[in-house]
């Protein structure tokens, strides 16, 4: 199971940037499918979450400036981000709680390896 993050980059303020990121490989079921990001220097935090059943979660810092959404036939989950701010500089992770079709594991999570998003004042 291989977790791929697109769309990253350098941004002006106030303008906008669509995420991607594909899950592939022996998939059974994605239950989740979330973003994360971590700022220079800082911890990582949850930016918002999407379930295979369409419930969301934002951060406060998202809620009215980033959309979720998720192509369940693809595999794929989507962050578009609109009114950046230099704030919003960091590396955006995708994590996918997945239950693989083959081997005995249960569900598990899977990290992306990141995409670097830079906002210029």
């Amino acid at each position: 199971v291989h977790v791929v993050e697109s769309g990253g980059g350098l941004v002006q303020a106030g303008g906008s940037l669509r995420l991607s990121c594909a899950a592939s490989g022996s998939i059974r079921r994605i239950n989740i499918m979330s973003w994360y990001r971590q700022p220079p220097g800082k911890e990582r935090e949850l930016v918002a979450g999407l379930t295979a059943g369409g419930d969301i979660n934002y951060a406060e810092f998202a809620k009215g400036r980033f959309t979720i959404s998720r192509d369940n036939g693809q595999n794929t989950v989507y962050l578009q981000m609109k009114s950046l701010e230099p704030e919003d500089t960091a590396v955006y992770y995708c994590v996918a709680n997945i239950w693989p079709s083959t081997g005995n594991r249960g569900s598990a999570d899977y990290w992306g390896q990141g995409t670097q998003v830079t906002v210029s004042s």
